[in-house]
């Protein structure tokens, strides 16, 4: 077999067979197919797409290259959960504990955040001692024992997608929606999970700007997922806005417990709902609206932050910081955003707010940058709000810039407002569902 010829191959849009599928990731991994050689295959991909069979057969490769999970230790059915990404994204957070709580079983390994976001990875370890790097047989315990473990990712799961990914990201062939498609089910059918839950995000704030493209992303997601036989279902979800109020790492936990303690911003609460609901309903088959009820009683009983609790205990964190988010560590400088004049926030760019929460300290460039726990931002003002001449915006913290003159500039030409009120302003986050 010869890599020049499925270059061609592929260049003039003809399908890919397994045998060479495996071929080109197999040579890949192992060095026998060189960097140039496989940007030219990508780049072709990019250009002329996958049809089904090629994208299942691609995705079970990339699974091949490295170790499965086998969860089956745990004697129930497992669901995941997967972002495409998003500003103020911390509903990991809220649903694991909600659907632990009502039965479920939520095994989860996470990342460290990249760019201008942190991971949910982070997120947890901005809790005084939380541990998530557990053992094998620590993780399968604890889920045995409480339904729920977050932990970063282990072992050598989709080693073909680390190392494809990094070549798409210096070859401009990271917007390929096969080539998303199969890097993110890879990873979520090597974890191991029966049942997966898809949360693809659309908008200023997500990599999907429209939702035609991001129903194409799901479409493909499932039949991916349907073909190596697990259960999986899509939410497009809204992200014109940052989710929630709060962005940054200990930020995001403090909101996450707001929710859990039946407060908290309404649209956090909605998707969080919603998402909790899905995944349930994939476990156990019960009916959705007497699923929703169930999750609803189970954030405002606080049944699951007890979870959450239990979890953060069970990992060695402190779990006086749920019960006392005051307790998390404050940044050394706090600056404000003020309005330059009054009307209504009609829109916001969210790309550039989580630009500006990356610049605080949020989130890293390289895996191993230091990112500051305290940094972030809190939104006081969101789409459809009226602001007054100099009322508040947002609060920027960082304990790196104490001048955060141009920070606050950025944020400010990220913020549309105008005269006149919005009509028909569809605040609802969760946009369609996908089975």
């Amino acid at each position: 077999m010869d890599m020049l010829d499925i270059i061609r191959s592929k260049k003039k849009n003809i399908p890919l067979s397994k045998k060479e599928i495996e071929f080109v990731i197999q040579g890949y991994v192992n060095g026998t197919i060189p960097d140039y050689q496989m940007s030219a295959l990508l780049m072709a991909i990019c250009f002329n797409g996958m049809n089904y069979k090629e994208l299942l057969n691609l995705t079970i490769a990339i699974i091949d290259s490295g170790d499965v999970m086998d969860l089956s230790k745990i004697n129930a059915v497992t669901v995941d959960k997967h972002s495409t990404g998003g500003v103020g994204d911390k509903t990991t957070l809220i649903i694991a504990p909600i659907v632990a709580a009502l039965g479920g079983h939520v095994a989860k390994m996470s990342g460290k955040g990249l760019g201008h976001t942190g991971g949910t990875v982070d997120k947890l370890e901005s809790i005084e001692g939380f541990r998530t790097n557990l053992s094998e047989r620590e993780f399968f315990n604890q889920v045995k024992k409480i339904g729920v473990a977050l932990i970063s990712q282990t072992g050598n799961l989709t080693p073909a997608d680390k190392k494809i990914y990094a070549l798409r990201d210096v070859t401009a062939t990271v917007d390929s929606i096969p080539l998303i498609a199969s890097s993110v089910m890879s990873k979520k059918i090597a974890a191991g999970s029966d049942c997966i839950l898809l949360d693809v995000k659309v908008g200023s704030g997500a990599f999907m700007k429209d939702i035609k493209e991001a129903t194409e992303l799901a479409e493909k997601m499932i039949q991916i997922g349907k073909g190596a036989g697990r259960k999986v279902v899509a939410l497009i979800t809204n992200m014109e806005e940052p989710l929630g109020k709060n962005i940054g790492n200990s930020l995001e936990v403090k909101e996450a417990i707001e929710i859990l303690n039946g407060k908290g911003p309404e649209d956090l609460r909605e998707v969080s709902i919603e998402i909790a609901s899905y995944m349930l309903m994939m476990c156990t088959e019960k009916n959705l609206d007497e699923i929703r009820e169930e999750v609803i009683k189970c954030i405002d009983s606080g049944k699951a932050l007890e979870r959450f609790k239990e979890m953060v205990r069970l990992q060695g964190g402190n779990e006086d910081y749920i019960s006392n988010p005051e307790l998390f560590p404050k940044a050394k400088y706090e600056d404000y955003v003020y309005a330059d004049y009054a009307g209504y926030i009609s829109k916001m760019d969210t790309e550039t707010i989580g630009i500006v929460s990356g610049k605080l300290g949020v989130g890293r460039e390289k895996k191993e940058d230091e990112i500051d726990y305290t940094a972030g931002i809190i939104l006081n003002k969101k789409t459809g709000d009226y602001v007054e001449k100099g009322e508040i915006l947002a609060t920027l913290y960082s304990s790196k810039f104490s001048d955060m003159e141009e920070l606050k500039e950025n944020f400010k030409e990220a913020i549309e407002i105008q005269k006149e009120k919005l009509d028909n302003l569809n605040k609802s986050k969760v946009l369609k569902v996908l089975k």
